[in-house]
């Protein structure tokens, strides 16, 4: 693509090449629901690309209201906002049907060190995080999950909390787009097939973050792909993103 830098960044995504054949099937402990029919752009949509598993919900009282996967109106879901507000991480951003709390739910088989289940979560067992962090990788956040194995020898893994910090530039997406809405902060772009990223909104204080404006897209710097090579961690493969 004309005027793209050399690749300092990399997607994330499970690897498929590897004879891992590990299974999870897990949710957030609890969610904010999705909303019906958005005062700002008339849509009923809930997304949960966006997740927090350091969030610790359970001095609220109505718990009962982040435990069902559901749609409601745009008032309700704002007030469940609030809620929720005073128990996030600095730099996080909500969305209709993000997920908050530990990652709850089966797991079986075998996995590499890595682990990306869904595109927007990142598992990483706790011996390989060692590892990382003592190679001075910065924005590491470690967050227990909950996962049940019925196996022996089974993996003991935690879950990295990824915050959005950059976004796509806008050579990629479509010239005649609708505006991000103003009340739910929908963006309604499906991801490019050649994304590029705005150099300019990529942060330089951490190795691994998510896309602001496409929060399944899990982004490392070339430190964490070389850190991961060097140690011999696998089952993530790391696909350059040029940058402009």
């Amino acid at each position: 693509m004309r005027g793209a830098t050399r690749m300092h960044h990399f997607r994330i995504e499970q690897d498929r090449s590897v004879d891992y054949m590990g299974r999870i099937d897990a949710v957030h402990k609890w969610l904010l629901p999705g909303i019906i029919n958005c005062p700002g752009c008339g849509l009923t949509w809930g997304g949960g690309s966006k997740t927090y598993p350091s969030v610790d919900l359970t001095p609220v009282l109505s718990l009962a209201d982040f435990e069902e996967a559901r749609a409601e109106p745009f008032e309700e879901y704002e007030r469940l906002c609030e809620l929720v507000r005073p128990f996030l991480p600095p730099g996080a951003v909500l969305e209709p049907g993000a997920g908050l709390g530990p990652l709850k739910g089966n797991a079986r088989g075998r996995f590499g060190q890595l682990v990306s289940p869904d595109p927007w979560w990142l598992l990483v067992q706790r011996e390989a995080l060692e590892k990382l962090e003592a190679e001075g990788l910065r924005g590491l956040k470690a967050c227990r999950t909950e996962l049940r194995f019925r196996q022996r020898n089974s993996p003991d893994f935690v879950e990295l909390e990824i915050l959005p910090k950059g976004r796509a530039h806008p050579d990629c997406l479509p010239p005649q787009r609708e505006p991000l809405c103003s009340r739910c902060h929908r963006f309604g772009i499906s991801l490019p097939d050649d994304l590029l990223l705005d150099a300019s909104t990529l942060p330089n204080d951490r190795d691994l973050f998510r896309l602001e404006d496409f929060s399944g897209v899990i982004v490392c710097t070339e430190r964490f792909v070389d850190a991961c090579q060097r140690l011999g961690l696998d089952g993530v493969a790391f696909l350059p993103l040029p940058s402009k």
